[in-house]
């Protein structure tokens, strides 16, 4: 049964001039979209947020929500989008991303990839709109390469409990080039490696929300598997950067885009230098490795580099300094908000790793 549209504030209501044109941004309210709205919004487009708000949080919009030129939807996007919601810009990040929340309801993660992806398709088609694909590093798997390259297909399993996601994400890949390919339309699509930054959540199980938290409550950091597995950060302001970039680039890329932070660590110099900067006396436990968890993740960003201009800014050090102040606020019941003033410590710097 289809889902009634929830119109949290009329569309275009009490609007500003607008340079760029209209946007939408599926999965608005989440940690990655919120950021990707207010971006939008100060580069001067009417932006329209849609989100069904199972992990999504209302308080990660409270600094727009009373922008003249932003509306907030509440639905969920595999059911039917009205044809009538014109845009000149879609922005498809809706689907969980953390383990724990996809994993939660694998059938509905499932469905959000494709069936979503279909449903903002059809809505792109109908109003020749530019449309943009949050995917993964994910689809990589455990990969055998190393690092990434988009031309890699990867080592993934197909029927294990993080395939609704992997395959979900691969899956809607599939859809967007098919589109593209059948009815000609502008499709830019992205493979996110690792992102950290304010507004995540503290129980989304991802592993720099995860050890931050743990150090700040002086609760054991739980390392799974040896912590010699490796990972690649990247501070969110440089993704959302990332993501302008490739929606405006001139020329659509044929193939996905990786973004990411080619710095690479392993997990147990993340705790350690999670550890070291909050000044926590917690202490690092081990547990058994998940289920197909990747050993290795780092990718290769030359695409990026070389057509879009991009590569990321932010040190871990710096992220981590804004990161951690806004789980600060958020565990010490203040209103939580983006801790820019921070600045890492002379022994938390990246380099020392």
């Amino acid at each position: 049964m289809n889902r009634v549209i929830k119109v949290l504030k009329p569309v275009g209501s009490g609007k500003k001039s607008i340079d760029r044109g209209r946007a939408l941004v599926t999965g608005g309210a989440g940690f990655l979209g919120s950021h990707l709205c207010e971006r939008l919004l100060a580069d001067g487009y009417e932006v329209i947020a849609l989100d069904n708000f199972h992990t999504g949080k209302r308080y990660n919009l409270a600094g727009i929500a009373r922008d003249a030129s932003f509306t907030l939807i509440k639905h969920d996007v595999i059911d039917t989008l009205p044809m009538d919601l014109a845009v000149d810009e879609i922005y498809n990040l809706a689907c969980p991303a953390s383990p724990p929340h996809y994993q939660a309801d694998p059938i509905h993660t499932f469905k959000t990839s494709v069936l979503g992806a279909i449903n903002l398709l059809e809505l792109a088609r109908r109003h020749n709109a530019k449309i943009f694909q949050a995917s993964t590093s994910e689809v990589y798997g455990d990969p055998l390469v190393h690092p990434q390259p988009e031309s890699y297909f990867g080592n993934v399993n197909t029927h294990g409990p993080r395939a609704c996601y992997d395959e979900g994400k691969r899956s809607a890949e599939t859809l967007f080039f098919d589109y593209s390919r059948t009815y000609g339309i502008d499709i830019r699509v992205a493979r996110i490696f690792n992102t950290y930054g304010p507004r995540m959540q503290p129980d989304d199980g991802r592993v720099v929300s995860n050890f931050i938290v743990q150090a700040l409550r002086g609760e054991e950091i739980t390392v799974y598997g040896s912590g010699t597995q490796t990972r690649s950060f990247c501070y969110v302001d440089d993704l959302i950067e990332g993501f302008v970039r490739l929606m405006r680039s001139p020329v659509a890329p044929t193939h996905p885009v990786n973004l990411g932070n080619p710095s690479e660590f392993t997990v147990m110099e993340l705790a350690e230098f999670v550890l070291d900067y909050t000044n926590s006396r917690s202490r690092i436990v081990h547990r058994p490795l998940p289920v197909d968890d990747p050993r290795q993740r780092k990718p290769d960003i030359a695409f990026a580099r070389q057509h879009l201009g991009w590569e990321p800014k932010v040190s871990l050090g710096e992220g981590l300094a804004h990161t951690a102040g806004y789980f600060e606020a958020l565990l010490g019941s203040r209103r939580p908000a983006d801790q820019h003033s921070g600045r890492p410590s002379a022994r938390g710097e990246a380099a020392a790793l």
